[in-house]
């Protein structure tokens, strides 16, 4: 089932895409979908069905769920931990160290603040010359670090501000709209195998394609669960946190983010994220 959010009335409710149309769940967002499903102990895809409007309506999709934390990995694709280790020269191979060792790289993304949903702006911080989406797949996590379903996600980040020193990391990934979400959720009993997704990105300016990128997420080095039992070790995080896995499609700096770049990331299971970018700061 494919799962997400609309403004009708002026209200975010929950609702069942089927297509372009939708039909909306009254009185539920997602959060509160996932957390009656636990509480009913039932399927949340059978809830949703149960719950949705029988007539299908043209909606636009908003944030497919409103994450109350949104973590993200790195170094889980042999592409960007060799990448990360070129930008920064580092000898000692600290990305590939990451890459190879049983603990991963998790850091912290932000929260529902900095999201946006497909066809809202990303953002490219004004002190930054190299910012870059991050194509990911996305695990969205009910209690005690059950995959809910998932979504597709652009882990926006300025690279230029990384590369000048590992400790900017915070300001170089966590700003306003470095997060892009959607444009659904793909419930987790309709994707059986997570590691057979193909992931592409393009990068339109002006009308031309100057970027275009695609990774199978047979590649990712760790498995979710492990991702999952790191995240939550020691850190008890709320229903609906949404846990990015990292990117294996490395963007060049002569395809550093623009004002008015279009950015699409698809996977056919889920859908197409559409983002513009544009300066904040």
């Amino acid at each position: 089932m494919r799962l997400g959010q609309a403004k009708v009335e002026g209200r975010l409710i929950a609702a069942v895409w089927e297509g372009d149309l939708a039909r909306p769940i009254p009185s539920h967002t997602t959060l509160d979908l996932i957390r009656r499903a636990e509480t009913e102990n039932r399927p949340l895809s059978a809830l949703a069905a149960e719950l949705a409007s029988r007539h299908a309506e043209k909606l636009a999709p908003a944030l497919p769920v409103q994450p109350p934390e949104i973590w993200a990995c790195g170094c889980t694709y042999e592409a960007s931990s060799s990448f990360r280790d070129a930008e920064h020269g580092t000898r000692e191979g600290m990305y590939a160290y990451v890459y190879r060792e049983p603990r991963p790289e998790i850091f912290f993304k932000g929260t529902a603040r900095v999201c946006v949903p497909s066809g809202q702006p990303i953002g490219i911080r004004a002190d930054s010359r190299f910012t870059a989406p991050e194509p990911e797949l996305a695990v969205v996590l009910g209690s005690r670090g059950r995959i809910a379903g998932y979504t597709l996600a652009n882990d926006v980040s300025a690279w230029d501000i990384e590369r000048e020193n590992p400790l900017y990391l915070p300001q170089s990934k966590v700003y306003d709209s470095c997060c892009a979400l959607g444009p659904v959720i793909l419930t987790a009993d309709a994707l059986p195998d997570p590691y057979a997704l193909d992931i592409t990105c393009t990068i339109e300016r002006g009308g031309q394609v100057i970027f275009t990128g695609s990774v199978s997420t047979s590649t990712l080095h760790r498995r979710l669960e492990a991702l999952i039992a790191a995240l939550t070790f020691a850190n008890r995080v709320p229903l609906g946190t949404v846990l990015l896995t990292g990117t294996g499609i490395i963007v060049p700096q002569e395809a550093a983010l623009s004002p008015g770049d279009i950015v699409r990331i698809r996977v056919p299971e889920i859908g197409e994220l559409v983002n513009t970018a544009a300066v904040v700061g």
